[in-house]
């Protein structure tokens, strides 16, 4: 009996010291909330690298709140984070970047540190070591870009925002505000360039794509003679896909005839047919598959004190009712 119990001791020690082994590196991904589709195509290339790393000491590791609106749930998932000893180096996607840059004071990690989709404010941009993601106020500046051609001589406009404290879509208004005026760092357009934000303008839905739909319903009640929306994150059209198309069914013919103007971000879930039916003047879209495919690789060269660009950007996909079928990089 001793012997068979002093047996399976050994086998069990055995057991643990090959799991100790088998236990590899984590190179964690914290996004925003794991309810958006955007984040599930950074988890799929962070999947692909595990899958063509399988013999790696590191692996991808792709968590972050239940709910995108969820700022405090993501930071403490961040301090947890830091304070596993398997995790190696961290990417985060902060949607309150005042909130995890206080979060990032507070650990004082020895880990290095990137950002990933959004950034941090400039003033906290020594807290991490390099960006990656998309250069987001020449996405705005490209939407804005696609409204002023097809209005060139401005009129009233409402911004659809998502969080207030998420820098990278801020960074997105600045660009389509610069662009529309040909003036840079104005908060609020009041007929500069000939555009007018509508009152009860930006509009920040939290992410959130029923309450972009409401708010956008809500503006357009209010003006009916609105010229145009400039959407900086596609919540609204991936989030709320048929509530969107119910109400800009009937402004298809001003859509077409650009009288009326959408430019809206992202190019997700069912926005390219959105645009296919002419339900939006222009998509400017990211490439969130890349940056999760590319994040371990970027935490690794920065493990090994190796040389990293920064910012790293990642491409722009842009699509018209007349691109749809060649627009997104494959």
């Amino acid at each position: 009996m001793k012997k068979t119990l002093l047996l399976a001791a050994a086998v069990a020690a055995l057991a643990f010291g090959a799991g100790e082994a088998m236990a590899k590196k984590q190179l964690v991904i914290v996004v925003k909330g794991l309810d958006n589709p955007f984040f599930e195509a950074i988890n799929q290339g962070c999947q692909k690298w595990n899958k063509e790393n399988a013999d790696s000491e590191y692996e991808c590791f792709y968590t972050g709140p239940a709910s995108t609106s969820d700022e405090a749930g993501e930071a403490q998932i961040v301090q947890d984070m830091l304070g596993k000893a398997d995790t190696v180096a961290m990417a985060i996607s902060p949607s309150n970047a005042k909130l995890i840059a206080q979060t990032i004071k507070t650990a004082n990690p020895t880990i290095p540190i990137m950002t990933l989709d959004a950034d941090l404010a400039a003033e906290d941009s020594a807290l991490r070591k390099t960006y990656l993601g998309t250069d987001n106020y020449l996405m705005g500046a490209r939407i804005g870009d696609y409204i002023k051609k097809a209005k060139p001589n401005g009129g009233t406009i409402c911004t659809i925002e998502g969080n207030p404290g998420a820098d990278n879509i801020l960074r997105r208004a600045q660009g389509m505000r610069d662009t529309l005026t040909g003036q840079k760092g104005l908060a609020e357009l009041k007929g500069e360039g000939g555009w007018t934000e509508v009152a009860g303008c930006p509009v920040f839905t939290n992410d959130d794509g029923a309450k972009g739909v409401q708010a956008m319903t809500d503006i357009l009640a209010a003006n009916p003679k609105l010229d145009a929306f400039g959407i900086m994150g596609g919540w609204p059209l991936f989030g709320a896909p048929q509530p969107y198309r119910d109400l800009f069914k009937p402004l298809a013919d001003r859509i077409a005839s650009n009288d009326f103007v959408i430019g809206a971000a992202d190019t997700i879930g069912d926005e390219v047919a959105i645009a296919k039916e002419g339900l939006v003047t222009a998509l400017v879209g990211q490439r969130p598959f890349e940056m999760g495919y590319k994040a371990p690789a970027a935490m690794i060269s920065l493990i090994k004190g190796e040389k990293v660009e920064d910012p790293i950007f990642t491409g722009l996909d842009e699509c018209t009712k007349d691109t749809v079928d060649t627009c997104i990089q494959k």
